[in-house]
């Protein structure tokens, strides 16, 4: 028996991932979280939380980017299965900034997110996006604790990051190509390595053109479906890093896996017969021997 090939899978031994991200803690993230719920959906909600909403803050009925208050953002998102992620204090634009204040602007966010939600906080998306992003900028990302941030550029495609510092999604949900991305991801069923679909944008965006159908015919399509894994950004950053943590002895026969999660992975072989496929799952903290009777 010899490996040809390996391919990870997501949980449940599965080929497909979604993920969603959306910045700002705009009160219409209420209505957002309903409906990614209804679904099955998880999603990472970046916030500044340098701009919370007063208490006596009032918005007029033309305001259509509303930001919560502290206590309503908590009560939204506090153990509600989402990620909540840095999006920096104040919503700076990183790359115009001394590093010093660079990370002070990600790690007050961070110190303050992990007060009020109870948890701990590892990543990000960059407030203005692309513009963001530099190496000094991702230097002290990484001396703040963040894993992993979030670009606006899209791809248009399924594949997994290759800098976590520079997390391109797939595309965002203004984009007049969302359901013809949907309904690809969807159909495909021939693809061996793992797809990722990542949506991001603002929810106040669905009020501010009237259009939440968009991301509710979305989540129809594409939610409730046992072939696709739900998760939020820093659960599909955490599953990925696990993976390539597997330990493989030399003739690639036996395999430990030294992290806290199950991780998943389709093996190849070529013998006599041919090229042989089999999917396994080796449990957390357990090695696992390889056999050589598997199904073509």
């Amino acid at each position: 028996m010899i490996a040809t090939r390996l391919n990870m899978r997501f949980p449940g031994e599965r080929v497909k991932a979604v993920t969603l991200s959306y910045d700002d803690q705009t009160e219409q993230d209420i209505k957002l979280v309903e409906i990614l719920n209804k679904s099955g959906m998880r999603a990472t909600f970046n916030i500044s939380t340098g701009l919370y909403s007063s208490e006596s803050k009032q918005f007029g009925k033309e305001q259509v980017c509303r930001r919560m208050t502290r206590q309503r953002a908590i009560a939204l998102y506090k153990n509600s299965g989402h990620e909540v992620a840095v999006h920096g204090y104040s919503h700076a634009l990183l790359t115009q900034m001394p590093v010093s204040s660079v990370t002070r602007e990600v790690f007050a966010d961070r110190i303050n997110l992990e007060a009020d939600f109870e948890t701990d906080v590892r990543g990000m998306a960059y407030a203005f996006g692309d513009a963001s992003y530099n190496e000094e900028v991702a230097d002290a990302l990484k001396a703040c604790g963040i894993v992993y941030s979030r670009m606006t550029s899209s791809t248009g495609k399924f594949r997994l990051p290759t800098d976590w510092y520079r997390w391109y999604p797939t595309c965002m949900h203004r984009e007049t190509c969302i359901m013809e991305l949907a309904k690809k991801f969807v159909e495909n069923t021939t693809n061996k390595e793992p797809m990722l679909f990542y949506l991001w944008g603002h929810s106040f965006e669905f009020d501010e053109d009237d259009n939440w159908n968009v991301i509710e015919n979305f989540c129809e399509l594409i939610g409730n479906r046992d072939d696709i894994w739900y998760a939020t950004n820093i659960e599909i950053y955490d599953y990925v890093q696990a993976y390539r943590r597997l330990v493989w002895t030399a003739d690639m026969r036996r395999v430990y896996n030294p992290s806290a999660i199950p991780v998943s992975f389709q093996y190849h072989t070529i013998e006599d017969s041919g090229e042989i496929k089999q999917t396994y799952t080796v449990g957390a903290g357990e090695a696992l021997v390889l056999t050589q009777s598997m199904e073509v």
